[in-house]
């Protein structure tokens, strides 16, 4: 064997569940088609995420707190707004709002944030510096072509010839997964009529660790708060439309946003490039076979309109460390599908839940229909006067709710 168990991906999620793997004392082994340097250029993946307090938490365990809080801002309040066009603050506050704000769960949540907005280069460059710190085996660059499955053993073929054995694979690379592929399992999922225009601004006023969260017929526009009196912008548009801002000139890029972006925080100035992502749903069948596993993308591609895909993710990440940890520990069997199937029965529900709902969420406010908007906007104001409930959306935001692995709750795997 080449290792205790193979990540066929180096991401966010597939670097993170190594380092838990590795705190857990097991040995393993990352492959990526990407350089592994190249994640960290700016150009390389304009997003930012924010990551729920729980998440920050599984980090600080495995050493990142010191790399990323420089790059950390802190969310401590959110607002959700029904709006119109053309403007998220065109001079037409809605009365259908919901605010959240972090003081209100701060006996429960320890102090924490809502959650924290990094832009995901850093992240990406603080788990490279990690996984080099823990000493994990990277193979990058290394296309992963298949994967063969025997009763003892997965076999990870790759591009140049070689082949890796390892008693588990993991499928961490996104929606497009060998591993998936190799161990039969199907998806199902469709592609939104909608593309993510994403860009970093700088504002002439400070944003408070405030995050807004406009809902337009077009789709979601968010302008989320980083470092450094900057915010990441994420609006929806139709692939036409998304195309066009991300080739426009700067000063017409610039007159589209400010159209959305209005007056509430002063100016705000491009600062860097434009990006747009296709939206889509993917839902795997299953998320566990034989010798088997997915995890992040790969295990759920979800809407991005409620901010959970990444954390999805990272809460994969920690149960299967977990179970893989205690596995190891009773001298298991770490591929068997009595390992396995306990990683299943922990994060299917949550994945298959979330992105029901994220899908339910966008269908219900991307559209300007009177009878819909009436609904949404009764439902917002009845969440915001009703104390309870608001918080449990916060905590449930804030991924401290359910049955938490042990990393998500600060402790070791």
């Amino acid at each position: 064997m080449d290792a205790d168990v193979i990540i066929s991906g180096a991401g966010m999620a597939g670097a993170t569940l190594a380092l838990g793997l590795a705190r857990g004392g097991m040995k393993p082994l990352l492959v990526d088609a990407q350089p592994f340097e190249a994640r960290v250029a700016p150009d390389f993946d304009g997003r930012a995420s924010a990551i729920a307090y729980s998440s920050f938490r599984q980090w600080r365990v495995l050493g990142l707190a010191g790399d990323l809080e420089p790059y950390a801002e802190r969310i401590g309040e959110i607002l959700v707004t029904d709006g119109r066009t053309p403007g998220a603050s065109a001079g037409r506050p809605s009365s259908a709002f919901l605010r959240f704000d972090a003081a209100e769960i701060a006996d429960r949540s320890e102090g924490e944030a809502l959650g924290y907005m990094i832009e995901n280069r850093r992240i990406r460059a603080a788990l490279a510096a990690a996984v080099r710190r823990e000493g994990i085996e990277v193979q990058a660059p290394a296309r992963v072509i298949g994967v063969d499955f025997s009763p003892g053993a997965a076999s990870v073929r790759l591009e140049d010839g070689r082949v890796l054995a390892a008693p588990l694979v993991v499928g961490a690379e996104g929606r497009a997964s060998a591993v998936a592929a190799g161990a039969g399992i199907r998806s199902t999922g469709w592609t939104y009529p909608q593309a993510g225009v994403v860009a970093t601004v700088r504002l002439d006023r400070p944003h408070g660790g405030m995050a807004h969260e406009y809902f337009l017929p077009s789709g979601p526009f968010a302008i989320l708060p980083l470092t450094d009196q900057r915010a990441s912008l994420v609006w929806t548009e139709s692939p036409a439309r998304a195309e066009a801002l991300q080739s426009a000139r700067p000063e017409v890029f610039h007159a589209h946003l400010q159209r959305r972006f209005g007056d509430l925080l002063g100016g705000a100035r491009l600062d860097g490039p434009v990006f747009t992502y296709p939206l889509s749903l993917h839902l795997p069948e299953r998320i566990t076979a034989p010798r088997a596993a997915l995890l992040g993308d790969a295990a759920h591609g979800v809407h991005p309109v409620a901010g959970q895909g990444l954390n999805l993710g990272l809460k994969d990440a920690a149960a299967l460390a977990q179970v893989l940890a205690e596995a190891a520990r009773l001298g298991e069997d770490l591929g068997s599908e009595v390992v396995l199937d306990r990683y299943a029965r922990w994060r299917s529900v949550d994945n298959i839940g979330l992105a029901v709902a994220a899908d339910a969420f966008v269908r219900l406010f991307s559209n300007d229909n009177p009878l819909l908007r009436a609904v949404r906007g009764a439902g917002l104001s009845a969440v915001n006067r009703i104390g309870p409930a608001r918080r449990f959306f916060m905590q449930e935001a804030g991924g401290a709710v359910g049955d938490l692995p042990r990393l998500l709750r600060g402790e070791a795997p």
